[in-house]
């Protein structure tokens, strides 16, 4: 049995936990059990940085070949793969990810910022999730796999349903993931039986459809669970980084203030970036599967249980993070494990950078002022996952769209 000190306020698989980011509580893990074991979810986390990264550079001991979420049952996705197979399936979807691809889509995505912030500013006033943040990676993203824009209402609502889904307290929610994960399905086999009828096109979804792994082609369960992967992992991170990066700026009017001044910089802004990723770290946790008995600061990990990486706990780790939990622009370095580490480190993350450096300049440029529209507590998703505002209204200065 563990001999670590336990509380009653740890809950691994509850999304009203993460809610509102139980950083006091990851700091006391950190301190007091650093391996720790939540009998109740049958799951151990891990909270320091250095022990995340042990287990990131050891997947022949801490095994991602389940579900990325705990006790769930293997999936047909790279991200529920170890290497050699997931290797081999990650080479076909980093076709659209590589660092040339990513640059050269830098015109697109600034003339997306400005078509998104058109549609807002004369209005004076918006949502800023719903309005800004969470219509660009969706844009993006879509338009890489290939859906037709007319999708992505649907697409978007798919997608949060399914990630408010991801708590065990909330019956009414799962039962709205497992519509919109079957609704997402019947939809995307349609886009498949397309690509398949016809020549390979650029599109990711293509693609994947015309590839061949050892001589076999990927099954339509494999295309359907990989491209909501791609989906899911592009649409809802960048959203919340671009959301939550917004609401700590507004948070701390010094660093609002500097950022108003240097954002056109793009070195610049590319750390402070960085510190937005580490500050927000929207996915909150990882699970691996132990393939062996092994010890961690005395406690022993079971072969066979299961393991979630603390990412946001490792983001304020003291011994890593000078004053971490000061938010700080001009940090550096800042190592952050935002985006993971080691093979499964996230294959988006170029692109998601370049995302939040566009948009946050043209939001400095053309909404210097843009602020909380009130002092109403902001709606926040529960989700053992993916976590960030619901909503948030703000205003700004009235000004003429770009587009004339």
């Amino acid at each position: 049995m563990p001999n670590h000190p336990t509380r009653d306020d740890i809950d691994f698989l509850d999304g009203y936990w993460y809610q509102h980011e139980p950083h006091d509580t990851w700091k006391w893990m950190r301190e007091n059990a650093p391996v720790y074991y939540d009998a109740d979810s049958d799951v151990w986390g891990i909270t320091r940085y250095h022990d995340i990264l042990e287990v990131e550079k050891d997947p022949s001991t801490f095994s991602s070949w389940r579900s990325p979420r705990p006790h769930g049952d293997p999936l047909p996705m790279m991200i529920s793969m170890d290497d050699p197979l997931h290797k081999q399936r990650r080479k076909l979807v980093n076709r659209g990810f590589t660092p040339k691809r990513v640059r050269d889509r830098t015109a697109e995505v600034a003339a997306i910022c400005d078509e998104i912030l058109d549609k807002v500013c004369e209005r004076g006033e918006c949502d800023f999730v719903w309005d800004i943040a969470a219509p660009l990676p969706l844009m993006l993203i879509g338009d890489m796999l290939g859906f037709p824009r007319e999708s992505y209402d649907d697409l978007l609502e798919w997608s949060d349903d399914m990630i408010r889904a991801t708590t065990k307290t909330d019956p009414a929610a799962a039962e709205k993931g497992m519509l919109a994960g079957i609704a997402f399905r019947e939809f995307q086999l349609e886009v498949i039986a397309d690509r398949r009828s016809r020549p390979p096109q650029s599109d990711l979804v293509s693609v994947l459809c015309h590839a061949e792994v050892d001589g076999e082609k990927l099954d339509d369960e494999s295309l359907v669970q990989e491209t909501l992967l791609i989906l899911i992992g592009g649409d809802e991170t960048t959203r919340h980084v671009i959301s939550g990066g917004m609401l700590a700026l507004m948070e701390h009017p010094d660093q609002k203030a500097l950022f108003n001044q240097q954002a056109a910089d793009d070195a610049w802004m590319e750390r402070a970036v960085e510190e937005m990723l580490r500050w927000v770290t929207p996915i909150k946790n990882m699970s691996r599967s132990a393939t062996r008995d092994v010890e961690m600061h005395g406690e022993t990990i079971g072969e066979g249980d299961q393991v979630i990486l603390l990412y946001p706990s490792a983001n304020r780790d003291e011994t890593v993070f000078d004053d971490p939990y000061k938010f700080d622009l001009e940090r550096d370095p800042n190592h952050h494990l935002a985006f993971g580490w080691g093979t499964h480190f996230c294959l988006g993350s170029s692109l998601a950078r370049l995302e939040l450096k566009i948009m946050f300049q043209r939001l400095a440029e053309r909404m210097p002022d843009l602020q909380l529209a009130n002092e109403e507590p902001l709606p926040w998703r529960a989700s053992n996952f993916i976590v960030g505002p619901e909503g948030m209204p703000v205003t700004f200065t009235p000004s003429a769209p770009m587009g004339g």
